[in-house]
């Protein structure tokens, strides 16, 4: 029996392995060292590295409980990720390289919480054996108890900046403030707290730069621009509305990798519109919403419209160690480009319950570098070249529970390269009429499936798929063909696929064969005795909570709340569960208003909000809820809906990460928000990796001259453009 400890991002993880079995040949697998690497508060990353296993039939199954706790709860198991390359461009970090490793996650864990993990590794070749594993979530900081409360009115706010200490609260006053920049840190468990006393009457009239700083909120403030935070970490950004015509929330590299930001119940729109010569890459390029490189991040509860991509990762040579983050809960519309775009993903990056509504496209990854990169219970409504974007190379997509309804192919890849290891399950695709040629591309193979470059890797079953109106039901999955839904299943490996239409739905939507103007979201949940129902397959971990005699597909199982989407009601955190989803329910409200025709997609909306009171209470030792005041709402002139309320949580008190005793929110339903708790007051120990000091080059690529190819911002400036001729 060994005992080694591994440093593992800021998690120490201590690993007791029990081999059984003799390892012979180059099929055995070997094992390495376990590491998990920039916990979230709510997902833990788990990385195995082997060597060996050539066969690639080496299984680890998961299981998990919080420390303490004597009943364990499974989880998926993880995904097998052999060593590889991409070579379609140049990456910040990593070279665009993999190790030999399984890897996967837990989702939906409980903040500041120590966790017990068991790995059982079954390798047929030799090398099985029994791995034990811990590793804490983090908290999201929030002010310190008994913090100083340091009154800030526009006349007084460069002075109280410059005099601020770790733990210090600036409140805002009403008025309206110059841009500003924040030279001071904070301190992990006493962060500087920046806080307007109402998001409506506290009005910052330009950029708000935190650029290379650590610990400071803000909170509960309109900007009018962008909010610059470049090589920033363990940086929350809470409850604000911000109006912009360029970017709205950045942190790229700096002079340090960002770490460990979190992103929540935001209300962010920018300057695009939903017309036709805005769209795709080739468009609108006024900015992003959410744009960032780094690892540990959450991004969760936010509504955010009218930007070429709504939230996006750095790719190529401007993405830095993107692993272990967390993009959920989020009300997601007009992006112009893409919904989410996940490019440059380097494993475990957790895109999950998000709503999707008027985009270009639903998810991007071109490239993701290995994997896993998951994305889960995702609905999709009137998006318009792909629901997935898997281009460039693409390996280790993991797609599950996800819903898209939209003019065209329903599920089409249009890659013209092969990609690889991806896996589909328990997915609802339904395209149909309205097909054709949108921001200068076409959704419109006359294929309901058309995915020839995926190669024998991918594994596709258990699917639904759907086409209104077109009276046809043919397609290709890599080199399989078919012509009819018999064939489907007959010809490819989704052999339990279901066919499906509209009817599913308890509320069936209209159908968006013309696009435009921007739709209502739709409501996707099934209804009663549909063909979606009790269709799916059991995922440990993910589903195992099903109602039924086995999983429904799509983004909702029957009789599950609709999740919380968008910024919630006073900030409330909601808790989550874990995958079981049980005891409780979802936060309630924060789902976003809709209306606002194509219009102008104006840039500030004249909308109010509600002031939220409190957040629910972290129980922590002698925990008590705080009181957090502002939500968000307020469309753009002719431009974007409005989104739910939201505002900054409530601080519980006591517990640390490293020990657990942090108190947890009420748990929730499996439909429920993610864990974007508050912090207990007791700071939670960091240990920080030594990075590379790298300025990158250029914050964006050119994207000029590119008519004609694939609506691809993930090409790198020396290589050439890959354009798509034929269907």
């Amino acid at each position: 029996m060994t005992r080694p400890l591994c440093l593992a991002g800021v998690a120490f993880a201590f690993v007791v392995a029990f081999p059984s079995g003799r390892a012979f040949a180059q099929n055995a697998t070997t094992a390495g060292a376990i590491t998990t690497p920039y916990p979230t508060s709510q997902g833990i990353a788990i990385e195995w590295a082997i060597t060996g296993d050539a066969n690639l039939n080496g299984v680890v199954t998961v299981r998990y409980r919080a420390n303490g706790a004597t009943a364990w709860k499974n989880a998926m198991a993880l995904r097998r990720i052999p060593a590889g390359s991409n070579t379609s461009g140049t990456f910040g970090s990593g070279g665009g390289q993999w190790g030999n490793k399984h890897a996967g996650s837990l989702f939906d864990l409980d903040p500041g919480t120590l966790y017990d993990i068991e790995l059982t590794l079954n390798d047929p070749d030799g090398g099985s054996m029994t791995a034990m594993t811990s590793a804490g979530t983090r908290v999201i900081p929030s002010q310190s108890a008994n913090a100083p409360v340091k009154p800030v009115t526009p006349s007084t706010l460069t002075s109280v900046l410059n005099g601020a200490v770790p733990g210090d609260v600036l409140m805002l006053g009403a008025g309206s403030y110059p841009t500003f920049t924040v030279s001071k840190n904070g301190s992990p468990g006493q962060p500087i707290v920046i806080r307007g006393e109402s998001v409506d009457t506290v009005i910052i009239g330009g950029r708000v730069t935190m650029s290379d700083r650590h610990d400071v909120n803000l909170e509960n403030v309109t900007v009018m621009g962008e909010v610059r935070m470049n090589g920033a970490s363990n940086m929350v950004v809470r409850g604000c509305r911000i109006r912009t015509t360029a970017g709205g929330i950045t942190f790229e590299m700096g002079n340090a990798v960002p770490r460990n930001n979190t992103i929540i119940d935001n209300d962010i729109v920018g300057g695009a519109m939903w017309i036709d010569s805005m769209l795709s890459a080739d468009g609108y390029d006024g900015g992003e919403g959410i744009q960032f490189t780094g690892s540990g991040h959450v991004i969760c509860f936010n509504h955010v419209a009218l930007f070429r991509d709504d939230i996006s990762l750095m790719e190529y040579t401007e993405a830095f160690e993107q692993t272990s983050i967390d993009i959920c809960n989020n009300d997601i519309e007009q992006a112009t480009d893409d919904a989410i775009e996940a490019d440059s993903a380097m494993g475990n990056v957790r895109i999950f319950r998000n709503r999707i509504t008027n985009c270009f496209d639903g998810i991007s990854a071109q490239p993701d570098l290995g994997g896993p990169t998951y994305y889960v219970r995702n609905a999709m409504y009137n998006v318009l070249y792909a629901a997935f974007k898997f281009h460039n190379g693409t390996v280790g997509d993991v797609v599950l529970h996800n819903t898209a309804v939209k003019c065209g192919d329903a599920l089409g890849v249009y890659a013209g390269e092969t990609w690889s290891r991806a896996l589909f399950r328990n997915n609802l695709f339904i395209g149909g009429m309205g097909g054709g040629t949108y921001g200068g591309f076409s959704n419109d193979s006359k294929r309901i499936c058309d995915m020839p470059d995926a190669d024998t890797s991918c594994s596709f079953d258990y699917d639904g798929f759907g086409s209104i109106g077109t009276n046809m039901f043919g397609g290709r999955i890599g080199a399989a063909t078919f012509n009819s839904f018999a064939t489907l299943t007959a010809n490819t490996t989704e052999k339990n696929a279901v066919m499906v239409d509209l009817g599913i739905f308890a509320t069936p939507p209209a159908f968006p064969a013309n696009p435009y103007p921007p739709k209502a979201a739709a409501d996707l949940r099934l209804a009663a005795g549909s063909a979606a129902i009790d269709k799916g397959v059991v995922i440990a971990g993910l589903n195992d909570d099903f109602a039924g005699s086995a999983p429904d597909l799509g983004a909702y199982e029957l009789g599950a709340p609709l999740p919380t989407y968008g910024p919630r009601v006073g900030g409330a955190a909601t808790g989550t569960g874990g995958t079981s989803g049980t005891g409780g329910t979802s936060g309630a409200g924060g789902t976003s208003g809709r209306g606002g025709a194509s219009g102008g997609g104006g840039t500030s909306g004249g909308g109010g909000s509600s002031a939220g009171t409190g957040g629910a209470s972290a129980a922590g030792t002698g925990g008590s809820s705080g009181t957090g005041t502002g939500g968000s709402s307020g469309a753009g002139t002719g431009g974007s809906s409005s989104a739910g309320t939201g505002g900054s949580s409530a601080s519980g008190t006591g517990g640390s990460s490293s020990t657990g005793a942090a108190g947890t929110v009420g748990q929730a339903g499996s439909s429920g928000g993610c864990s974007c708790a508050t912090a207990p007051t007791s700071a939670t120990s960091a240990v920080w990796l030594a990075v590379a000091l790298v300025v990158a080059a250029s914050r964006r690529r050119p994207r000029s001259g590119r008519s004609g190819c694939l609506p691809d911002r993930g090409t790198a400036p020396s290589r050439p453009c890959r354009c798509r001729s034929g269907a």
